[in-house]
């Protein structure tokens, strides 16, 4: 592929695994799309899924993958931790390789106008295809969640960008856009107690004075009887994945609470890991091109 685009679509069920794999089979088999990696979590009730190709078979796969979600998944019946919006919660779409952000962002405007039309799906835009600045940030739109949004998508800021400016009445809305990668990472806390997981996210998380960025909430995973906060790190270059970590850890100890895990959900850059483990290995003067696979990439 000469031309490589990321998209890495969220879908809200990470229970039933023959409606995952009805989802996940949109991107199998298809020329010039290589599925990457999925992961589902029952707790959040989510399912992620990482897939890159050449921008046109990307777009027509990703445009069937909501379909399947549409058709499938029911949001009246919905229940997670994870905050949601609709069948398709968020769809970014992030350059790669031969491509641009300028790409990035048309690509994600020929999705959601195309979804909107074929599927009477209203869509939001968000991160850098956002209409306006108040729209740029996921949390922002997602507030309410699909309970809320029956009434939010009424009031003439939150007018979708496309699609009816109507709640689908089982598929809720959805956000698309273009952004740049980031690492999905969570830090588990030795404690069932939700609020402490909340309270260290509020202070990890830059809109709670935290790190630049880092976004962060508290999660329950009841099926484990711990809790966790999970991240996203919507720049590694700055924000290292070890700092999160140590940060987490840092505010968990005034509650007297142990991390015992972290967790890296989809796909990760290698430059992201090869910077945490020269941190806690204190390497000096180390850099990517010390690492074989690196140097065989080039």
């Amino acid at each position: 592929m000469n031309k490589i685009m990321e998209c890495v679509p969220n879908f809200s069920e990470g229970r039933d695994k023959e409606k995952i794999e009805k989802i996940v089979e949109c991107f199998r088999a298809k020329e010039n799309v290589k599925l990457l990696d999925y992961s589902s979590d029952t707790d959040h009730n989510r399912t992620v899924v990482t897939v890159v190709g050449e921008p046109e078979e990307l777009r027509n796969a990703v445009i069937e993958a909501i379909g399947k979600a549409v058709e499938l998944i029911d949001m009246t019946q919905h229940s997670g931790q994870h905050p949601r919006m609709g069948a398709v919660d968020v769809v970014p779409f992030i350059p790669i390789k031969g491509v641009t952000v300028e790409d990035a962002i048309a690509l994600s405007k020929e999705v959601a106008q195309t979804v909107a039309e074929k599927y009477n799906l209203p869509v939001f835009l968000y991160e850098k295809s956002a209409s306006a600045p108040h729209r740029e940030n996921l949390a922002a739109i997602r507030k309410g969640e699909f309970e809320g949004m029956a009434e939010k998508i009424k009031q003439p800021e939150w007018q979708p960008d496309f699609g009816p400016a109507e709640r689908h009445a089982t598929a809720g809305t959805v956000t698309i856009g273009a952004r740049m990668p980031l690492v999905a990472y969570n830090v588990n806390l030795g404690t069932d107690n939700l609020e402490i997981a909340t309270a260290i996210a509020k202070k990890v998380r830059f809109i709670g004075g935290g790190l630049r960025y880092c976004k962060g909430m508290g999660v329950a995973l009841e099926e484990r009887g711990i809790t966790q906060v999970s991240m996203n790190l919507t720049d590694y270059t700055k924000t290292a994945i070890y700092r999160a970590h140590e940060m987490v850890r840092m505010e968990a100890q005034r509650y007297g609470v142990s991390v015992v895990g972290g967790e890296i959900v989809g796909l990760v850059p290698m430059e992201a890991l090869v910077d945490s483990a020269a941190y806690y290995l204190g390497l000096e003067n180390f850099s990517m091109s010390q690492v074989l696979e690196a140097k065989l990439m080039e």
